[in-house]
């Protein structure tokens, strides 16, 4: 039987997505996975580091309001909570991600004594959060979790050197699958960034070659490749599965979407769902996800038709 997951550890940054248009939405994919396991009932457990400003009591009051908790949240007094700039071209956002944020500063001893007070088996992380000193925090937590890593390249905070460490032994990896030619280009081609960029998107035998060749060469478990409206794909043991998303009607920007994507993911494995309905439902939520502004939906009513649907109470 395999073993059940307890409610997750996420691990990294917690910013504010700022728009063109002057509105200022919570993100960072740690937090919106927290975000929506807490809407979905689950009780998960962020640790990250924000400053000793406006922002992050804004960030303390609506966790509180969300139900989310702030336990492993650490305090800066020397560097600001993140923000991070987003513009939409034709729909899809360009993210300017400001250095020196207060959760490139985790502290290692807080979080692994904030770790310590759950019975998690499971640590969700991004690949961000392994750009400053946090790296140390982060590395000490994978040596004790089953990890899930959600890689987000983002120029020019990554480095294939830095990222292999990151995905080596993990037990879960999900990237798109542009990520994925550009992490195979990187380890292939030396630091040849531009042959995925200037490349055509292969097929979906060709993709799943190239993903099925990572996957050995890093002994990844199970490895997750997210194709927009292409849908996804799963690698495991026991072979390839894939799914198709829900048409979106109304799309109002595709910010988070990935982070809901991996949400459900979790919570599959959470409450041990068949992989392929995890795949379906993730990429249901996802899609959903795609019809609001922003990465994290302020009621808990934009949940409900999926709590109701998937029997979570």
């Amino acid at each position: 039987m395999p073993q059940r997951h307890t409610a997750p550890i996420l691990f990294g940054e917690v910013l504010f997505d700022q728009f063109e248009d002057g509105s200022s939405v919570l993100g960072g994919a740690p937090f919106n996975v927290a975000w929506h396991l807490a809407g979905f009932g689950a009780d998960p457990l962020l640790i990250s580091r924000v400053g000793e400003d406006a922002a992050a009591q804004q960030l303390r009051q609506q966790m509180a309001r969300w139900g989310l908790s702030a336990a492993a949240l650490q305090s800066d007094p020397h560097h600001p909570t993140g923000t991070v700039t987003v513009a939409l071209q034709q729909g899809q956002p360009h993210f300017t991600i400001n250095p020196e944020q207060a959760y490139d500063y985790i502290d290692s001893s807080a979080a692994l004594t904030a770790a310590a007070t759950r019975p998690a088996t499971l640590l969700y992380h991004g690949t961000l959060a392994a750009r400053g000193d946090s790296a140390a925090a982060l590395m000490a937590l994978r040596q004790r979790y089953a990890t899930f890593v959600d890689v987000n390249i983002r120029p020019p905070w990554w480095q294939p050197e830095a990222m292999i460490p990151l995905l080596q032994g993990s037990a879960w990896v999900k990237l798109n699958d542009m990520e994925l030619l550009e992490i195979d280009a990187a380890l292939t081609s030396g630091h040849d960034r531009d042959r995925a960029a200037n490349s055509p998107l292969p097929d979906s035998v060709q993709l799943v070659a190239i993903a099925e060749s990572l996957q050995q060469r890093l002994a990844i478990e199970q490895l997750i490749i997210t194709r927009g409206a292409r849908g996804a794909i799963l690698l495991t043991a026991a072979g390839v599965s894939s799914s198709a998303p829900p048409v979106v009607n109304h799309l109002r920007d595709t910010v988070g979407a990935g982070d809901a994507f991996s949400a459900v993911m979790l919570l599959g494995e959470l409450r041990q769902w068949p992989q392929q309905q995890s795949l379906q439902r993730a990429l249901e939520f996802a899609a959903a996800i795609c019809t609001q502004r922003g990465a994290t939906p302020q009621q808990r009513s934009f949940y409900t038709p999926f709590i109701d649907a998937w029997q979570l109470d």
